[in-house]
């Protein structure tokens, strides 16, 4: 492997650690911080393994840049990978440098492994079990399967989006003749029989506990496919992909069709930015996964265009602008770079912008909990309308000595309200879930992040809820929701 692979892939490790303690938390960071000190085989909303990556970082203390250490990681290795797909494509020293620079700053994959959630894992697994697989058909090295089996299962018990995957592979096999042999030998199956040995626990929890994904995939769907995101979906894989990596990635896609041996693959990712297109526009990233292979493919297209130009500088130094400016321009939308207070200034910001304020809203709360106590009426716990906002509770109430925080929202519901009181309840944007069961709703105030951030929680609405009409635990199915 070349040295720049190497270099390019711990430069971006650096960059990611480097302002992985910037801003904040961002919300499925402080809720897997709840739900690792609830260890279970699955949740409402995922698979277990992300979660106990999370309870890790106890190792290094709480705080954002412990969180992250892992996904940066996973970044890094994801670009070697992708180096090693170019070669595996056919790609020289220079489409296996051109891979790695690709995937290190299309701006989705930089964003993806900023967070501590299951993205940066179910990237790695894509990559991995991509790689396997293709090793095996084009390398004719069947035990390659039993690798792409590990991933997988080790993929699936982190996210359940790796089921596509492997779907499409099996459906882009089946239908190119190059490799549909393959399917009638015993290393496919074995493969297959090693993830679903792997992904066995998280199955049969999903089993016992009514199959809740099916609840959560159908929210989803319901929740993504506005006209709006149908409009926005096309257009925002471009913009994700950034300059350089929509260039490379289309050259790839074309690349990957021409190829006979590697059709297979140009199926598999195809199908998959059509299932996503479709089904759930709202979901941008979901199509993060065959952004290595699609890259590396573009990568030995580009240095072949390169190798047969007249002016090859000149081509190289195109790539390079593409890189540049690409980066120059996107990279405070999807990292934080910027200095907290100009982040309104950036465009497209939501998801790193959503790391910002969580402090102050426990603040907020605080504020509107000693008034009460002031007032003779000291509120006995705190209902919130999303998991977000209560794993911030969770996380900065503890200084102001707040009541217990709950929630309806998936796993939060699940863990139910304990101890905790209903007689007096402060919640924070869930007025609509809770009136129904209290003689009396009122707003006290209204929350927004500081630094004039625009994200997704703004406007919250913080309130008092009196005179329940029964107890937390005669409620609480009624408080369910999954999205």
């Amino acid at each position: 492997m070349p040295v720049a692979v190497w270099v390019i892939a711990a430069g971006y490790v650096v960059l990611e650690l480097a302002v992985s303690g910037r801003y904040g938390f961002q919300q499925d960071e402080l809720y897997f911080l709840v739900a690792s000190h609830h260890l279970a085989f699955g949740y409402v909303d995922q698979p277990p393994l992300a979660v106990l990556l999370t309870r890790t970082t106890d190792l290094f203390g709480v705080n954002p840049t412990a969180i992250r250490i892992l996904p940066a990681l996973a970044g890094g290795i994801v670009i070697v990978l992708s180096a090693r797909l170019a070669a595996l494509f056919g790609g020289r020293r220079g489409a296996r440098v051109i891979a790695a620079l690709a995937v290190a700053i299309t701006p989705i994959l930089l964003g993806a492994m900023h967070i501590g959630n299951t993205t940066p894992y179910d990237l790695l697994a894509w990559t991995v079990v991509t790689l396997c697989v293709a090793t095996a058909l084009l390398r004719s090295r069947p035990r390659w399967w039993l690798g792409a089996g590990i991933a997988a299962g080790i993929g699936i018990n982190d996210e359940y989006l790796i089921l596509t995957l492997l779907a499409t592979l099996v459906i882009g096999i089946a239908l190119t003749s190059a490799h549909r042999g393959v399917l009638a030998s015993r290393w496919p199956w074995f493969g297959g029989v090693i993830a679903l040995l792997i992904w066995l626990p998280n199955l049969v929890w999903q089993f016992a506990n009514g199959w809740p994904q099916l609840t959560m995939a159908s929210a989803l769907h319901a929740e993504n496919t506005s006209t709006a995101d149908y409009l926005a979906g096309l257009p925002l894989q471009f913009l994700y992909a950034g300059l350089l990596g929509t260039v490379v990635g289309i050259a790839g896609l074309v690349a990957l069709w021409r190829s006979t041996q590697l059709r297979f693959l140009a199926v598999a990712a195809s199908i998959i930015l059509v299932y996503v297109l479709a089904w759930v526009p709202g979901k941008v990233y979901y199509v993060d996964g065959v952004l290595p292979v699609l890259l590396a493919a573009g990568a030995v297209s580009a240095e072949r265009r390169i190798s047969r130009a007249r002016r090859p500088r000149r081509r190289r130094l195109a790539l390079g602008a593409l890189a540049v400016v690409g980066t120059v321009v996107l990279l405070p939308s999807v990292l934080p770079v910027l200095p907290v207070a100009q982040l309104h200034t950036a465009t497209n910001a939501t998801s790193i912008a959503d790391g910002v304020g969580w402090p102050q809203l426990a603040d907020a709360v605080a504020a509107q909990d000693k008034s009460l106590t002031r007032a003779g009426h000291p509120p006995t716990s705190i209902f919130t309308g999303a998991f977000a906002e209560a794993g911030a509770l969770r996380m900065y109430g503890a200084k102001h000595n707040l009541p217990p925080a709950i929630s309806g929202h998936n796993a939060f519901w699940t863990w139910g309200p304990g101890d905790a009181a209903d007689t007096t309840v402060l919640y924070v944007d869930a007025a609509d879930q809770l009136r129904p069961y209290f003689a009396s709703c009122r707003r006290l105030s209204v929350y927004n992040p500081p630094y004039q951030i625009k994200n997704d929680w703004n406007d919250l609405p913080i309130g008092v809820c009196t005179g329940p009409t029964a107890s937390w635990k005669a409620l609480w199915p009624k408080l369910r929701h999954y999205d």
